[in-house]
């Protein structure tokens, strides 16, 4: 029986050049990302140290899926599932250096685009859930979820503007 571990860690959208390094870290010291059984959980399976590079994509559209997963195949790459939209792959790296998935700077943008999109469709609802949950401020289990909300809401507001840096700084690369 194969030896794992499962590890909790959490990254926000943004950070996704920080968790493919992460990932890329533990595949070094033996651990191998194996699955992602839930949001923030990675369950790894103990091998030889290998200098494995990792990276995800952002996909929105269940078209064409076959079509995605070959194209990723086709470059070597070992689909290894999804959390969210979010897409993990993995190859072995070639002498030390990390191959990409993305080779220009205007398929990056698509990517967060994906992402971007999705969670602006999302933001009207959560202002909407924002301004019904105020109205139950007037008890203390009410304040309290109204507050717990609040810290939600403004996160996703947070997620949303980091995002949409993370665009506006890639545009200025072109």
């Amino acid at each position: 029986m194969n030896e794992t571990i499962k590890k909790f860690k959490v990254f926000w959208a943004w950070q996704d050049e920080k968790e493919e390094a992460w990932l890329r870290e533990m595949s070094l010291q033996g651990w191998h990302l194996r699955e992602l059984p839930f949001p923030t959980v990675y369950t790894f399976e103990r091998g030889a140290a290998q200098d494995f590079t990792y990276r995800m994509d952002f996909i929105t559209s269940s078209t064409k899926r076959d079509e995605y997963f070959q194209l990723f195949r086709d470059a070597g790459w070992v689909h290894l599932g999804q959390m969210g939209g979010w897409q993990y792959f993995r190859k072995p790296s070639a002498d030390g250096s990390a191959p990409e998935i993305y080779t220009d700077v205007e398929s990056k943008m698509q990517k967060y685009g994906r992402l971007l999109t999705i969670l602006i469709i999302f933001l009207p609802i959560m202002m909407i859930n924002l301004r019904t949950v105020t109205e139950y401020t007037n008890s203390p289990a009410g304040a309290i979820l109204w507050g717990i909300y609040l810290v939600i809401f403004l996160i996703y507001v947070y997620a949303v503007v980091r995002i949409a840096t993370r665009v506006m700084k890639l545009k200025k690369k072109i």
